[in-house]
């Protein structure tokens, strides 16, 4: 006895290839064409967890659609089995191909001396390349004020203590896919005069100590008058 899956789109041995917001059908087949019984039904599971089935798709075929296909399904493995005989199944794996959600501009505004971090969201599959620019140039980064990080789903550039003379530009973070081709997002980084900024809450506190000391000042002299124009 042996179940078989089939899929539509054709899968290549037990990868089924796709993108996102596709329709995929699987369909499980008893081969031995066994007469139908409780312990001859179908199971399906996907990553282990049982898909729920209506009584007259368990029998000796059995289907399932996934619509649409998400990010998430990347990776996810079906199994169907013989429920009397788990020994006997067959599993299809699917490889989800994306592109990573790009392709837009940010206004970037940034006071000098201060830090910026600028990111890109590179999750894709497959995985892509990261190359940032500046001004249409490959930027330099042993200048020391830059830093570059990535892992695998965020790419970030930062830039340490902005000045507007080296750092105000066009930057752009180039993402190159196998399967996509470039694409990427541009940050117009405007490096802006720094602002004096004054501890608002000590200067309130000396405000309110000055008006204090005025007032009692105010009030002891009053005091004082009063006594020398009393009458005996």
């Amino acid at each position: 006895t042996a179940v078989t899956i089939e899929s539509c789109p054709l899968a290549t041995g037990n990868l089924l290839r796709t993108e996102v917001e596709k329709t995929l059908t699987l369909t499980c087949i008893n081969d031995e064409g066994i007469e139908p019984s409780n312990q001859n039904e179908l199971q399906w599971f996907r990553n282990g967890a049982q898909v729920n089935l209506a009584e007259e798709n368990r029998r000796s075929r059995s289907s399932l659609c996934v619509q649409p296909v998400t990010k998430e399904d990347n990776g996810v493995v079906f199994i169907c089995q013989l429920k009397g005989d788990a020994s006997v199944n067959s599993s299809i794996k699917f490889d989800v191909q994306y592109p990573p959600d790009l392709n837009d501009t940010k206004e970037v505004y940034v006071e000098e001396t201060s830090d910026v971090v600028l990111s890109c969201d590179i999750r894709a599959n497959p995985p892509v390349t990261v190359a940032w620019k500046k001004d249409g140039e490959v930027l330099d980064l042993t200048s020391g004020s830059y830093k570059t990080t990535n892992n695998g789903i965020t790419a970030q550039l930062s830039i340490t203590k902005a000045k507007r003379d080296v750092h105000q530009g066009t930057y752009f973070c180039e993402v190159n896919s196998s399967v996509y081709g470039i694409m990427g997002r541009t940050f117009n980084v405007m490096v802006e005069d720094k602002v004096l900024r004054f501890p608002v809450g000590p200067t309130i506190a000396g405000v309110v100590v000055v008006l204090c000391t005025i007032v009692f000042a105010l009030i002891s002299r009053r005091n004082t008058i009063i006594k020398c124009i009393k009458p005996n």
